[in-house]
């Protein structure tokens, strides 16, 4: 036994496991990245090992372009970020928003791969407008193209948080890049009207005048293969239990991590300072199975859009190994 912030940990076997995940922003994988830096993984017998799913080109990441012809997500590849170095082969988990991964997994070649519970934050978006814009409410967006990026978090946010005010047909949505940066470009270029961000990139727009019309919190979830099993998981979730703790008994260190992660390839980023983000954007738990009710409720709506087609039990898309 050892102690960690008043916490005991206990090294079950001193053969490291490696586990291979893709990886995960500070919005979408906070614990997690706590967890890794403060070696509670190492402390529950997990070595990690990220695999980059997102490739750059002198540590500037690639430009990707919005595609304001496609309007269906149909036409996109949902495994295009999130999940594609798993359907390689070469990660063993990942972690993305609940919405998304019923897809992925709906259209995954791997044949073990499910979800298998939600991940610990509780991320954190808005849907932003620059400064020059006419649009001040939900309602003004309707007919105006928004641009998101299909199968991502803040695509199904946006249709939540839009047809709370919109009818359906007054929606217009677009594929924007995953990645927060391309879409704030695309935003403030005026190519798209409004789109959705995370943090840190929602604070940077907002220091730049820029307005958020409705904002939200969701869900995600970690989706693994079968060499991901029982003990390994609840491995894994001990050290970022351990981490949850840990930021929640002082988040206003823990915001350094959305400044930090960006700041090399985006120097924008590096003229935040932790006083500019809000503490209460930040939300973690402990991770935790997706409850029954939920997971109808959000497989049922998924469908209502046209997506998880495939798909006759939703409870086929999910592994319960804890």
């Amino acid at each position: 036994w050892g102690e960690l912030s008043g916490s005991p940990f206990f090294v079950i076997n001193s053969i490291m496991k490696t586990l291979n995940l893709e990886t995960t922003a500070p919005f979408q994988g906070l614990a997690e990245l706590v967890a890794y830096e403060e070696g509670l993984f190492e402390l529950e017998g997990l070595d990690i090992n990220w695999v980059d799913r997102d490739p750059t080109e002198n540590n500037v990441e690639i430009i990707k372009p919005i595609a304001i012809n496609i309007t269906d997500p149909s036409e996109v590849d949902p495994h295009s970020s999130h999940g594609k170095l798993f359907e390689q082969g070469k990660a063993d988990m990942y972690n993305a928003c609940e919405w998304g991964n019923y897809c992925r997994v709906q259209d995954s070649e791997v044949e073990s791969g499910r979800q298998i519970g939600r991940r610990s934050i509780v991320s954190f978006a808005g849907l932003v407008v620059r400064p020059e814009s006419k649009v001040y409410t939900p309602q003004q967006l309707a007919g105006k193209l928004v641009g998101v990026p299909f199968y991502f978090g803040t695509h199904y946010l946006a249709l939540h948080m839009l047809e709370g005010f919109l009818k359906r047909d007054q929606i217009n949505v677009c594929s924007a890049p995953n990645g927060s940066r391309h879409r704030y470009d695309a935003m403030m270029s005026g190519t798209v009207e409004a789109t959705t961000l995370t943090e840190p990139y929602l604070t940077l727009a907002e220091k730049n005048g820029c307005r958020v019309v409705a904002s939200a919190f969701y869900h995600g979830t970690e989706v693994a293969s079968d060499k991901v099993d029982t003990e390994t998981y609840a491995k894994f979730n001990r050290a970022v239990c351990e981490a949850v703790q840990r930021i929640n008994t002082d988040k206003k260190k823990y915001l350094q991590y959305f400044i930090d992660y960006h700041k090399e390839k985006d120097p924008e980023i590096g003229t935040l300072s932790v006083s500019d983000l809000k503490e209460s954007r930040i939300v973690v738990v402990e991770p935790a199975p997706i409850p029954e009710d939920e997971l109808e409720r959000t497989a049922n709506w998924i469908q209502s859009w046209g997506m998880l087609s495939s798909t006759e039990n939703h409870n086929d898309l999910v592994n319960r190994i804890i």
